[in-house]
């Protein structure tokens, strides 16, 4: 399996001016993240490759979603392959609409494509306040929700939850894979 590696130049650079913008300190935000003064330093500097845990805590302080680090802000192009989602056919032809992303006013989001091999269950600390979390189980088996009622999905199956509150995901199956759309309201 091929994996990008995170674009820490942006990563680097977006923190700074994230962190700027919030009028705290490197110290500040690190003790609020509950990391390392030096990591964050690091970071802001273009140097490491920070966990997607470390990439959230910050983004909790700073209140921004984790995509405004990773994804560049000109997007001008976007592609999005045959795959899952609500279809409607029409009475009258063949024709079919598979609804892959519909926004609400005051709504941001982020979506993320995850693989995860089993074992260990991977828990999340609580997103931003309004944060909900929906996720469609591509390919294999999973155990995820909130951690106080977690629930067993086969592929194609879907499930949203709050994302503010402690959560987990546990693959059940080698070989699974989600598409996660983390909302923002």
């Amino acid at each position: 399996m091929t994996r990008n590696e995170p674009p820490i130049a942006q990563i680097a650079a977006t923190l700074h001016a994230e962190r700027q913008r919030s009028g705290l300190s490197i110290a500040e935000v690190a003790r609020r993240a509950k990391i390392a003064k030096s990591t964050l330093s690091q970071l802001e500097n273009g140097v490491g490759n920070p966990s997607i845990e470390t990439l959230w805590s910050i983004c909790v302080v700073l209140d921004i979603p984790v995509s405004r680090l990773l994804e560049s802000p000109r997007q001008e192009t976007k592609i999005i392959r045959y795959g899952e989602g609500v279809s409607v056919s029409s009475a009258n032809m063949d024709y079919q609409a598979t609804l892959l992303a519909a926004c609400p006013p005051h709504v941001s989001r982020d979506i993320y494509w995850i693989e995860v091999k089993p074992g260990q269950p991977h828990y999340s600390e609580p997103h931003h306040t309004g944060v909900i979390e929906h996720v469609i189980i591509t390919k294999g088996r999973a155990r995820l929700g909130l951690l106080s009622e977690s629930y067993e999905l086969n592929e194609g199956d879907y499930i949203s939850y709050p994302g503010d509150l402690p959560h987990m995901f546990e693959a059940l199956q080698e070989g699974t894979r989600a598409m996660l759309i983390s909302e923002h309201r």
